[in-house]
C-alpha cells in the first residue's frame, strides 16, 4: 500500500541492512512506482531509504546468479523512473553507492542530507557502473568530477558536492520535507521533467577530460581492464544518450566475466569471511574499553593511534620519561598534521588525544582490558616484558604480543596465564595498514581469540585467524616467495630484472626493492637466529648476508640491492651486487642464464602457492581464501590477481604438479612439496 504525504507517495526502500538492489527490492520499486502512477491523488513521488542508506548498490551476492539477470533488471527499473508521468524526486541520507547512485541519477530530482555520502564503487570490484551512471553522470556535473567518482571508486560528502549539479537541494534536517517539495515543485512547474538523458556535455571537453585522465592513469591501474573501460564508457557520453547507454552496457558485460572483475569479487568476499572465526573456534568476545600499549616506538605508537581513532582508551607505557614523550610526541604529530592537511576536525582529534594516558609506572597496567606488548623483536626481551606484564595486569585481562615470526607459544610461557595470550600481528604503519594476523597459541582461550578478532574490526582492520607458526601466515609466505627469488638470482636473473617482472605484473613492489625499504639487517637478524637449526644441505643464498657484512643495509645506508642517490634507487644493480651475484652462481655450481619474466612470475607464484597448502595442512590458515586475505592485504599482490590461492584454481592441476617437482629438485634437501587438491578445492 502506497503512504502519501500531502499528494507526493513515498516509496521507501527497505532491505536491512544497506537496502541492495537485490531482486526483491527491484521489483518493490517497479510495483511501488506503477502504484503511484496509477492513483489519481498521487502529484509526484519520492523514493526514500533509511537513515543508513538510501541504497548501497546491487547486491553482490547475487553476481553470477540467475537473479542478477531476472526481470525487473536495474536498467529497466530505471527507465520505469524515467519515463513516469509524476516527477520523482530521490531522498538521500546515509550513502547512495553504485547502482544506488544510478537510481537518484534516473529520477527527475534529488534531495541530499549534508551527511550523505554518494559513489561509484564499481571499478573496486573490476566493473564500471553499468546501468547509466558512466551516462547521465558526466550529464548533471562536470566531467572531471564525474570521473573523479567513476574512476577512484572513492565516495564524496553530499556536502562538498552541494554545487555541482548533483543535487536539487542539499539539506541539514528534514529530509523528507525538503524532497517533498521539490516533487511539488517539479509537478507544479509540468512536464517537460528534468531528465540526465535530455543533457548533452561538450563533447570537446568532454573528450579533452577523457584523455587528460588517460593519460594520468597510473601503472598499476593501466593494468586493469575497468579503468580503460570507464573512461571508453564516459567518452561516448558525446553520442547520443541510448547509444552511449549501450556502449556501457557492452562493456559491463564484458567486464563481468574478466579474470580481474572474478578476482576483485572473491577477494571482497574472501575479506568479509575473513573477520569470521570458522565455527570450531567460535566465542564471545572479552569486554575491550582500556587498551595498554607497551612500547612507545614507531609501532607502538601506531597501535595507539588506531586504538584512539577507534574511540577505545589508551594508556602507553614506556620503560623511561624520555622515550614516553617521543611517542606522545609522535601521536601529538600525527593528529596535528591530520588537523591541518584538513582530513580530521580540530574537536575529533582533541577528543583522541585526550582519551590517550601515559605512564612508566607498570602498577597502572591493573587497570586495562587488553595488554600489547609492541617492543624489540627478540624473543627474550618478549619475555622478560611479559613477566612483568604478568605481575601487574589483572586477572581476566587479554594479554597480546605484537610479533612478526616469533613464537607465542614461546612468549606465553612467561606467564603463569597462557590462556590469555595470543598474537596480534600489526603491520607497519599500524595506524594505516588494514591486515592483521590474529594468531592463537596452544593454549589460547577461545573467547581470548575472539576478542582479538573483534578488537581488529572495532579498528576497521581485515583481522585474520593464524595458527602459531613461524613467520604465521603472511611472513611464512613472503620467506618462500622471496627464497625463491633469490634462488633466481643464483641462476641468472639480477634484481631489477625480478623487481620488474613482478611490478609488471602488479605486485607494488619487487621483493628486493622491498628488502632494501625495509632494511637487510632485519632479514639478516633473523637468518642468524634460525643458524642453529639451519640443515646444511639445505639451498642457502648468502648474497644479503654478503650485503649486509659490506654495511649495505638498504635505502637508510644508501646501498643495498640498489645505490640510492638522494634516496632514489638507481635503474640497474651495480657492480658490487654482480660481483657477489657472480660468486654465488659459481659456488653453486651453475652457469646463469636470462629468465624471462613468464618464468619469475610462475616461479614466484608457485612458490606460494606450495607455501599456502603447507600452511594449510599444518592448520596455520584455517580457510584457503585466508591466504589470499592476508597476501593482498599486507604484501601488495595485485588485488585485481586475487591471491596465491585464486591464482592455483585458475591453473592446470597437472601442469602444476610437475612443474613444482621441477622446483623441488632445484631447490634440494629440505624443500616440501604442498598438497595442491586442499587449495584447488573451491
Amino acid at each position: 500500500m502506497l503512504s502519501i504525504q500531502n499528494s507526493v507517495a513515498l516509496i521507501r526502500l527497505d532491505r536491512p541492512p544497506v537496502n541492495s538492489l537485490g531482486h526483491a527490492l527491484r521489483q518493490h520499486i517497479v510495483q511501488q512506482l506503477a502504484a503511484a502512477q496509477a492513483d489519481p491523488a498521487v502529484r509526484a513521488i519520492v523514493i526514500t531509504g533509511s537513515e543508513r542508506a538510501f541504497s548501497a548498490g546491487a547486491d553482490v551476492g547475487e553476481f553470477g546468479t540467475p537473479l542478477q539477470f531476472q526481470e525487473p533488471i536495474l536498467p529497466n527499473v530505471l527507465a520505469a523512473i524515467e519515463a513516469s508521468t509524476k516527477p520523482v524526486v530521490a531522498a538521500i541520507a546515509g550513502v547512495a553507492l553504485g547502482g544506488g547512485l544510478e537510481l537518484a541519477l534516473a529520477c527527475q530530482g534529488r534531495v541530499a542530507l549534508a551527511a550523505a555520502r554518494v559513489g561509484l564503487p564499481e571499478v573496486t570490484l573490476g566493473l564500471i557502473p553499468g546501468s547509466g551512471g558512466t551516462q547521465r553522470l558526466p550529464r548533471l556535473v562536470a566531467a572531471e568530477t564525474a570521473l573523479a567518482l567513476i574512476l577512484t571508486g572513492q565516495p564524496k560528502g553530499a556536502r562538498e558536492l552541494a554545487a555541482s549539479g548533483l543535487f536539487d537541494a542539499v539539506v541539514d534536517g528534514e529530509l523528507i520535507e525538503a524532497a517533498v517539495n521539490r516533487a511539488l515543485a517539479l509537478a507544479e512547474a509540468g512536464a517537460p521533467f528534468p531528465l540526465a538523458r535530455h543533457r548533452q556535455p561538450d563533447a570537446a571537453a568532454l573528450q579533452a577530460a577523457v584523455e587528460a585522465q588517460r593519460a594520468r592513469l597510473h601503472p598499476r591501474q593501466r593494468l586493469q581492464p575497468a579503468h580503460g573501460a570507464a573512461l571508453d564508457a564516459v567518452a561516448a557520453c558525446a553520442q547520443p544518450f541510448d547509444q552511449g547507454l549501450q556502449r556501457e552496457r557492452e562493456l559491463f558485460l564484458q567486464l563481468l566475466s574478466s579474470p580481474a572483475a572474478q578476482a576483485l569479487r572473491y577477494q571482497f568476499k574472501a575479506e568479509r569471511e575473513a573477520t569470521r572465526l570458522p565455527a570450531n573456534l567460535a566465542a564471545a568476545p572479552r569486554t575491550v574499553d582500556l587498551v595498554a600499549i607497551i612500547g612507545a616506538g614507531t609501532m607502538g605508537s601506531g597501535i595507539a593511534i588506531a586504538a584512539l581513532d577507534a574511540g577505545l582508551n589508551v594508556l602507553l607505557l614506556e620503560q623511561d620519561e624520555a622515550a614516553l614523550e617521543r611517542g606522545r610526541q609522535r601521536i601529538g604529530d600525527h593528529y596535528r598534521e591530520r588537523v591541518g592537511a584538513g582530513k580530521l576536525k580540530a574537536m575529533v582529534a582533541a577528543d583522541s588525544v585526550a582519551r590517550l594516558a601515559s605512564t612508566t609506572d607498570w602498577h597502572r597496567l591493573a587497570a586495562a582490558d587488553l595488554v600489547i606488548e609492541a617492543v624489540f623483536e627478540d624473543l627474550a626481551v618478549k619475555q622478560q616484558v611479559f613477566r612483568q606484564i604478568d605481575a601487574h595486569a589483572r586477572p581476566g585481562a587479554v594479554l597480546a604480543t605484537n610479533t612478526s615470526y616469533l613464537d607465542v607459544d614461546a612468549i606465553a610461557a612467561a606467564t603463569l596465564r597462557p590462556q590469555d595470550v595470543l598474537g596480534l600481528h600489526f603491520f607497519s604503519p599500524a595506524h594505516v595498514m588494514k591486515l592483521l594476523e590474529v594468531v592463537r597459541g596452544t593454549h589460547t582461550a577461545p573467547d581470548v581469540l575472539a576478542t582479538g578478532m573483534a578488537l581488529g574490526v572495532k579498528l576497521k582492520k581485515t583481522p585474520v585467524p593464524c595458527g602459531n607458526a613461524f613467520g604465521f601466515i603472511g611472513n611464512r609466505i613472503y620467506n618462500a616467495y622471496r627464497r625463491q627469488c633469490e634462488f633466481m638470482l643464483e641462476d641468472g636473473a639480477l634484481p631489477e630484472e625480478v623487481d620488474g617482472a613482478l611490478v609488471s605484473m602488479g605486485f607494488a613492489m619487487g621483493p628486493f626493492a622491498v628488502a632494501d625499504l625495509s632494511g637487510l639487517d632485519i632479514a639478516w637478524r633473523m637468518r642468524k637466529a634460525q643458524a642453529a637449526t639451519r640443515d646444511p644441505r639445505e639451498r642457502y643464498v648468502a648474497i644479503l648476508d654478503r650485503l649486509c657484512e659490506q654495511g649495505r643495509l638498504g635505502r637508510k645506508t644508501g646501498a643495498g640491492y640498489y645505490v640510492y642517490t638522494d634516496g632514489k634507487p638507481a635503474k640497474a644493480t651495480d657492480a658490487t651486487v654482480r660481483g657477489l651475484l657472480d660468486e654465488a652462481s659459481q659456488a653453486r655450481g651453475l652457469t646463469r642464464r636470462p629468465l624471462a619474466a613468464t618464468e619469475i612470475q610462475r616461479r614466484a607464484l608457485l612458490a606460494m602457492a606450495n607455501e599456502a597448502a603447507l600452511l594449510l595442512a599444518e592448520g596455520v590458515a584455517s580457510r584457503p581464501a585466508d591466504v589470499d586475505v592476508v597476501l593482498v592485504q599486507g604484501y601488495g599482490f595485485p588485488r585485481w590477481e586475487g591471491g596465491p590461492v585464486f591464482w592455483t584454481r585458475r591453473q592446470d592441476r597437472a601442469e602444476l604438479a610437475t612443474q613444482l617437482q621441477a622446483m623441488a629438485r632445484e631447490a634440494g634437501h629440505g624443500f616440501a612439496l604442498g598438497n595442491l587438491d586442499a587449495l584447488m578445492a573451491q
